[in-house]
Parts: C-alpha cells; structure tokens; sequence
C-alpha cells in the first residue's frame, strides 16, 4: 500500500470518527476493507486468531483492575480528605488553593490512572472553596484542567498500558519511566502560579494553619501513597508483574475503603459497573486497533511508510518536533484515545527505525496526549472542569485558563527532547 493511499485510508478513519462514529467501529471498518482489498476475503480467517490473543492476553486484565483502583478511592471520599490535608500544606504558597489543585490531581493521578477521572473528582471537592474564598474562576478551571492531565503521566496510567500492549514494551518499564517526568510537570505547573501570582499584584494565600492542625492532616494522605508505594515499588523491585500489582493496589483499597466506613454493598456494585463500563469501552478498543495493525503488518505499510519518512532527510529530533506540531493539531478534534490506537501503529516504527529509545517514545506520546486533552475544541478536560463549574459562566474561562499550561506542556516536551534521561535514567536501573 503506498503512503498516498494509506493517508486516504487515514483520512477516512478520522473522518468517521469526527462524524460521530465510534471509534472501535471506526479503526475495525478501515482494517477489514483494507484487508479483504489487499487479500480477499480469505483475509477474514486471520482475524479470528488476533481477536482471541487480545482477549486473553494477561497483561490487559490490568486495565479493569487499575479502573477499578481508582474508582474505590473516588467513591470511599479519600480525595476529599486528601485536598483538605494539601491545603493545609501548600494555601499559604503564592497562589493559595491553585497549588492545592494542582499537588491533589497529582496524588489522585498516582492512584486512578485516568484524566478525565482525576479533573472531575478534585474538581468537585475544589470549586465550591475557590469560589467562596474569591478565587479567579479562569485560574481555578485552567489549574484543575492542566493538574487533571496529570493522569496519564504519572503511574499508574491506562493509557501506558495501551501503548505497552499496541508496541509490545513492557509497562512496568513505562510506569516508572513517568516517575520523574510527572513530578518535573507538577513542579513547573506550581511554579507558574506561583510566578503569575507574583507578577499579578494579587497575591492569594490562604490563612496560616497551626503546625498541630497540619500535622494532624497528613494521616489523610496515607492511602493514596501506600497505594502509589505498593503499586510501584512491587513493580520497581521485580516483585510483582502489571497486573498482579494491580491486584495488590486493588486489595489495598478495599482496606482503606472499609477502613473509612464506605464499604457496602451499593458502592461495590456502583464501582464494578463504572469498571465494567469504562473497561469494556478500553478493551474494544484496542481489539480494533490489532485488527487494524494486522492489516498494516500485512501490506507493507510501517515499512513503506518509514522508508518515505527515511527518504525526507529527517533526523530523530526533527522527527520528533516534526510530531509535535501533527499531535496538537490532532489533539485539537480527537480524544486521547482515538489519537493513540489510531497513530501508534505508524509513528512508533518510524521513531524506532530513526533510533528513538521506545520507552522515552512512550512519555513523548503520553504527554502529547495530555496535550490533547486541555485543547479546544475537543479538550475533554476543558468540558469536564467546565460541566462541573458552580456559577454556571462560558467554556471560554476554562480555554483560557488553560492555555499557558499548554505552552508549558510544549516547552517540557521540548526539554524532555534535550534531556531524554529525565525518563530513561530510571527505568534503566530496574
């Protein structure tokens, strides 16, 4: 298949996804018909086989149970207790409770493994309190949407997990790879508010709470750090595989839960469906997605297309900057995980064939989307924080808040592109 025609296949898939079409539907149509095209209809027999190796790879059965993770400490109310006891700690920072949103998406991120999950659920416990305390309703959206991106960044992270399972690297490796990447982007996310708070004239900070009060307030960040610290030191040590630190995070949970007083019937039942849900949705997914890599794998296309990329002239770093500009604007009509299954299969074999270290590719993709996410028009942050806002105002307060850390996304990118052991160094010590 040449690239000329792949881009017309490519085109179609986008065009169908933008129109409404689901995106599973989407990616299976294009590899089926581009498949019975290429082979026939004997192509139908080699499908069966990837269905079934998808469906029964152990290492998938990690997503439902991270899901599931981040869905028991949303519903037993530890992020609640969570953003009082960081509010104690960073309020009296420049910039007061903006801090708060940003150090809680990150803890929350370090134990759901999911964006969007991450900017509603502070988001709820936030704005009523910024809003009450006079805060910047723009500064408060942008925060919360910019510290929700944090989900997929730092372990545990789905989104990893797809693109360990589409590229075939191993997502312990990916996990701890996000480590340090995520703490540096949380650190210039509070560094920015802390700098424009400055810069503003208006400096909040929250009234000081006695050492006491603050101390007392550090037992409510136990969970989602003994969560964090089971999850990844099992994994970090060789202790565990994916999905059986998974399963430890998991059990972990469901003692904090019952700790708290939450565990019932009726939340167990309201966690295992919103998993079933939202893993099902996942699942099929990257079913189509093998579906159409087999199509791919078969005509040649990764190969023709690296050899046309190859034949450009381009470096590994031009590449890269290359795709920069091709994820944002992406980013700008596709969800997060529409642009992975749907580029994946054809920018991960170029990058590898110009020597790009797989792993360092995994955050680049990672942050690329989290980009996505807090772009509009289909920022998927920028509706969450936007739908859940108390007085009701215009998205445009929740693009605009956003936009510098956009900019700062970029330029880390652009740092992590100069300094790729910010991600490697770690993992290479597994």
């Amino acid at each position: 298949m040449s690239p000329a025609l792949f881009g017309l296949a490519f085109a179609a898939m986008i065009g169908m996804m933008l129109m409404g079409v689901p995106i599973a539907v989407s990616m299976a149509l294009v590899g089926i018909v581009g498949g019975i095209a290429a082979y026939g209809t004997p192509f139908m027999d080699s499908i069966a086989p990837v269905v079934w190796g998808v469906q029964n790879e152990n290492l998938l059965t990690s997503i439902p149970l991270f899901v599931l993770l981040g869905e028991l400490l949303l519903r037993s109310g530890i992020a609640d207790r969570m953003y009082i006891a960081l509010s104690a700690w960073l309020g009296r920072l420049p910039g007061g409770l903006l801090h708060t949103n940003i150090g809680s998406c990150a803890l929350f991120a370090a134990t759901s493994g999911s964006s969007v999950a991450t900017a509603a659920t502070v988001g709820t416990v936030a704005l009523p309190s910024l809003r009450k305390r006079g805060y910047s309703m723009r500064a408060s959206l942008g925060s919360l949407a910019a510290g929700g991106t944090l989900g997929i960044l730092i372990p545990p992270s789905v989104n990893m997990i797809v693109y360990g399972s589409l590229t075939n690297n191993s997502i312990g490796k990916l996990f701890v790879a996000g480590i340090i990447p995520g703490l540096l982007l949380t650190g210039c996310f509070m560094l920015y508010i802390w700098i424009s708070s400055v810069m503003s004239g208006t400096v909040k900070r929250e009234e000081p709470v006695p050492l006491a009060e603050r101390l007392r307030t550090l037992q409510f960040l136990v969970p989602p750090l003994v969560v964090f610290g089971i999850v990844m030191g099992s994994l970090y040590f060789g202790i565990a595989t994916t999905t059986e630190s998974a399963a430890l995070g998991v059990i972990a949970a469901l003692g904090f839960v019952a700790q708290s007083g939450k565990l019932s019937w009726e939340v167990l039942r309201t966690c295992f469906v919103s998993t079933a849900r939202v893993s099902g949705m996942i699942l099929l997914i990257i079913t189509a997605a093998f579906i159409l890599n087999l199509t791919i794998s078969l005509t040649g296309v990764a190969e023709s297309m690296t050899k046309w990329v190859a034949g450009l002239g381009l470096s590994a770093t031009g590449l890269i900057l290359a795709l920069i500009v091709f994820y944002l604007v992406l980013g700008m009509f596709m969800d997060v995980l529409s642009m992975q299954v749907a580029t994946i299969p054809i920018t991960y074999p170029i990058a590898v064939a110009l020597g790009v270290d797989p792993i360092w590719f995994g955050i680049f993709i990672v942050l690329m989307c989290e980009l996505g996410l807090i772009t509009p028009p289909v920022g998927m942050n920028l509706f969450v924080v936007h739908g859940i806002r108390p007085d009701k105002g215009g998205l445009e307060d929740a693009i605009w808040g956003a936009l510098p850390y956009a900019l700062i996304m970029i330029a880390f990118t652009i740092l992590l592109l100069a300094v790729p052991g910010l991600a490697t160094w770690l993992p290479g010590h597994m």
